[in-house]
């Protein structure tokens, strides 16, 4: 049994990684902090957790001992001074924020607005998206788990770019819920604000843009440009990211297709599908692309729940890699559907 702690566990994505790990048959869920609740019981702050997670919360994952497996929950900047002291003792560990994600420290200062202080576990860290990097996965010491929106146009545009079909340059408009914002209330996310309106917000300055074009450049095998607006819908959960290519050459819809089948026919979590819906996928690990010819052009989609696929499932996802285990293990359940 593997012995896990997380690393903020109040938040929406710590709070999500213990309703998946806390049914998950290999993991014990043996620590979980926060500074705001510090000795609370974690099922009386995360309601839904009762009966299922027996834990007080406490100040620092120092406090439990034994640990094999930690998750960071934080936001960024937290992740690259609690990460080497879990390397130092031997215990795996998954970085939610964007603390790993990008390997040129000068490309982070720019967006994250201050210096990396851990470059020695940045150049170890792995990329976790299971479904194009599974290898370097598996038996991984430290992972960078993707961003949300970036899980959700990589997913889109991959198959595309690695085939050759596609130009560099891509435009994409992403929708996102409120939940993706995090659980301090913010002006921009207040019901009032958001209620009945859709909001463009972080147009060019969005931090997953450069972790989106590393990844993709990986497979371009060149620098792709990429044009990223993304927009707050009044939904809690869920991303619709729509992608826009122009063919190099003339392709059939069954041709495109075929790329993506491909790609993710073997898969469990990405699927292709024809009418791609983001209550397919809530509330599962599950994500959904799709791709309509236009001409000279393809518009390709990604779709997910941003906290699970866009970031709890996925880092699970990536922890079963980690240690060896069957990547389905704790969730393999379908999405709500309604």
């Amino acid at each position: 049994m593997t012995r896990v702690g997380i690393i903020g566990g109040t938040g929406y994505t710590g709070g999500e990684l213990a309703r998946l790990l806390c049914t998950h048959p290999d993991v014990e869920i043996a620590a979980m902090t926060s500074r705001q609740n510090v000795g609370a019981r974690v099922q009386d702050v995360h309601t839904y957790l009762r009966g299922y997670v027996d834990l007080e919360f406490t100040e620092k994952i120092s406090d439990t001992k034994d640990l094999d497996f930690v998750f960071v929950a934080t936001p960024h900047g937290v992740a690259m001074k609690e990460v080497p002291a879990l390397m130092d003792q031997g215990i795996k560990a998954i970085d939610l924020s964007g603390d790993y994600r990008l390997k040129d420290v000068d490309v982070y200062q720019e967006w994250y607005g201050h210096e990396h202080t851990d470059l020695e576990n940045l150049e170890k860290a792995e990329y976790g998206l299971p479904e194009f990097f599974r290898d370097k996965l598996k038996g991984a010491d430290l992972v960078a788990n993707p961003g949300c929106y970036a899980t959700s146009i990589i997913l889109a545009c991959g198959p595309l770019l690695k085939a050759g079909v596609v130009d560099e340059e891509i435009i994409v408009d992403a929708k996102s819920g409120t939940s993706g914002a995090g659980m301090v209330p913010a002006v921009r996310t207040h019901h009032s604000t958001c209620g009945e309106t859709i909001i463009p917000y972080s147009v060019g300055k969005h931090r997953h843009t450069p972790e989106i074009e590393m990844a993709v450049d990986r497979f371009a095998g060149s620098h792709t440009q990429v044009t990223f607006i993304p927009q707050l819908i009044p939904i809690v959960r869920g991303i619709l990211s729509s992608c826009y290519f122009n063919l190099k050459k003339d392709l059939t819809q069954e041709e495109v297709d075929g790329i993506y089948e491909k790609q993710y026919g073997g898969e469990t979590f990405v699927h292709h599908v024809q009418d791609p819906s983001i209550r397919a996928v809530v509330a599962s690990n599950h994500a959904q692309t799709a791709s309509k010819v236009i001409g000279k052009k393809v518009v390709s989609f990604g779709v997910l729940d941003n906290l699970v696929k866009g970031a709890s499932g996925q880092a699970v996802q990536c922890m079963n890699l980690m240690l060896g285990l069957d990547e389905k293990t704790g969730l393999n359940v379908p999405g709500l559907g309604v």
